[in-house]
């Protein structure tokens, strides 16, 4: 039998093949690995906060960030700025009760920490506080007006971008105003003694924000924001019924207005997303 002859193997193709690169792609070194199933959007956008709550991931600026105190103590850190790892919380009230209620907090920290059982309210009272406080420091640039007679005229003229009515104040001025002013936003979650005490008058039913000139902008901004955002925490309920009213005799605002005032969104710090 005459045998076949060899086809000679290349040289390249002589030695044994490498074994199988069996490697997930995210596990190489400098590369970032890829996301959990499931995983919150906020594990790759630094601008979105997960709620230890609902797991549901939102911008920074529709959550309210908590820390706890060195004596293990939950607070609202409503400016971001205080250190120690952040715990958001959407910023509504229920989040707020449901988190105290269930200790949500010790949870996602796996830490014992304490919520004071009134954390809610202490929310609203400081966002309601802020309220009236930007209020003071508008009324001081010159961008509030109050008393039937000034709001009217200033309805008229076309410059009002916000209403605030006092929540015991009579419905039929109330009525006349918003006709004169149909585009304002009606805001009617303050009584008449929180106005007054805020503007430095004996008494209140009828305010007006006006429109300034283009360097105040951002303080009505700022107002309104303020006002927006305490709005949603309180969802659909009565105001009143929820938040009780500051001390009374404050005729001016309780702190300086702070440098970063018309900024919004918290500084980055080291925040918990769980």
């Amino acid at each position: 039998m005459t045998s076949q002859s060899r086809v000679p193997i290349p040289p390249d193709l002589a030695k044994d093949p490498p074994p199988p690169d069996t490697r997930c792609k995210g596990h190489r070194k400098g590369e970032k690995t890829a996301p959990r199933h499931g995983a919150a959007d906020s594990d790759s956008d630094p601008t979105l906060r997960r709620c230890i709550v609902s797991g549901e991931s939102f911008p920074k600026e529709r959550m309210i960030r908590f820390v706890a105190t060195p004596d293990g103590s939950v607070v609202a850190d409503l400016d971001g700025k205080l250190p120690g790892r952040g715990l958001w919380l959407s910023a509504r009230r229920d989040m707020v009760e449901t988190a105290t209620r269930k200790r949500a907090f010790s949870r996602a920290a796996r830490q014992a920490l304490t919520a004071p059982p009134d954390l809610a309210d202490q929310v609203a009272m400081q966002l309601r506080n802020r309220c009236l406080d930007t209020l003071g420091f508008a009324r001081r640039a010159g961008l509030v007006v109050a008393g039937f007679d000034k709001v009217k005229a200033e309805a008229k003229a076309g410059r009002v971008v916000l209403l605030l009515e006092a929540e015991d104040g009579a419905e039929d001025g109330r009525r006349k105003l918003t006709a004169l002013a149909p585009k304002a936003p009606v805001i009617d979650m303050f009584s008449g003694a929180e106005l007054a005490a805020i503007l430095g008058r004996d008494h209140v039913v009828h305010v007006a924000l006006v429109a300034g000139p283009p360097a105040q902008r951002p303080l009505v901004a700022r107002l309104e924001h303020l006002i927006d955002r305490l709005v949603a925490y309180l969802g659909q309920g009565d105001c009143a019924e929820h938040v009780p009213a500051p001390a009374q005799g404050r005729t001016e605002p309780t702190e300086p207005a702070p440098a970063h005032a018309w900024s919004e969104g918290p500084s980055e710090h080291t925040d918990f997303d769980a």
